[in-house]
């Protein structure tokens, strides 16, 4: 789904994987890297698994515009095995760093319902309608490319729960 600026985007995906085990891996900052359908992430500066709101993990990333830098992911929402959700606040080497108001508000949040024996509903959602008007635009600049790249995400997602179970489950 894709709304206006500053609306929710999400991305759905039945994943062949209880939820457990899906919450596993979205919980441990090293295997994000794995999941990365933006081509941003760079590796797990931190590698402690979330395990509760108010858990920081940091990930090193890359774009373009700002090239090599660090996010601190601030954990926001925290429901073992069904939500986990995390604010990210720029760190070392992003021009914003040092600013007072560096974290915008913005999540990235996780939902997982069960559907069925072994199966889950994994939503990944971009929520930026926290974001400050200068933030807006500029976050949600080129919308299809977050579908894009959170579907890409759930599809790495998938593939990395399906290399993880063992033969015949």
């Amino acid at each position: 789904m894709v709304g206006e600026i500053g609306e929710p985007v999400a991305v759905s995906r039945r994943v062949e994987a209880p939820a457990a085990e899906i919450f596993r891996v979205l919980t441990d900052p090293r295997r994000h890297l794995d999941l990365d359908g933006s081509g941003m992430l760079r590796g797990a500066v931190t590698d402690a698994v979330v395990s509760a709101v108010g858990d920081v993990f940091v990930m090193r990333m890359h774009n373009d515009r700002h090239g090599d830098y660090e996010m601190n992911n601030h954990v926001v929402e925290y429901e073992a095995g069904r939500r986990v959700g995390w604010e990210p606040k720029p760190g070392r080497g992003h021009p914003d760093e040092s600013a007072a108001e560096s974290r915008w508000g913005h999540r990235w949040i996780f939902d997982l319902a069960p559907d069925g024996a072994g199966a889950t509903i994994v939503t990944e959602i971009f929520d930026g309608s926290r974001l400050p008007e200068g933030k807006r635009a500029e976050m949600h600049d080129g919308r299809a490319w977050w579908i894009t790249s959170m579907t890409s995400t759930l599809e790495r997602l998938d593939e990395l729960c399906s290399a993880d179970r063992p033969a015949g489950r």
